[in-house]
């Protein structure tokens, strides 16, 4: 078993939780060069809801979007963007990604933006 297959098999058990709690998701995505978050319905079909560091207006700000402190502002910016559209409590989706490094920055940023998770 490779990396990429122990990360999608850790969050296939996530994902199946989730699924079966039908919560509001917080999913986040990170490569070497960008993180992405998105807040996904309770069914699981829509998006309600994203930020990224491959947006005009963050790459303005954040010129390295592989860097903790992007994934911050980009934390941030998603519970911004989620208390617009009423959300508050989401359920943290880290798709397998260890709980470190940008992961863990992201979620403590949006933490202190009011999401409850």
């Amino acid at each position: 078993m490779d990396k990429k297959q122990a990360r999608l098999r850790r969050a296939r058990k996530t994902r199946a939780k989730i699924a079966e709690l039908k919560v509001v998701r917080l999913a986040v995505h990170r490569t070497n060069s960008h993180i992405y978050a998105q807040i996904f319905s309770g069914c699981g079909t829509r998006v309600l809801a994203s930020a990224s560091t491959v947006e005009v207006d963050v790459r303005s700000k954040i010129p390295n979007g592989g860097a903790t402190d992007a994934a911050t502002f980009v934390g941030a910016l998603i519970a911004d963007r989620a208390k617009a559209i009423g959300v508050e409590q989401v359920s943290f989706d880290r798709s397998g990604f260890h709980y470190h490094g940008r992961v863990k920055a992201l979620a403590e940023a949006a933490r202190s933006g009011g999401l409850k998770f």
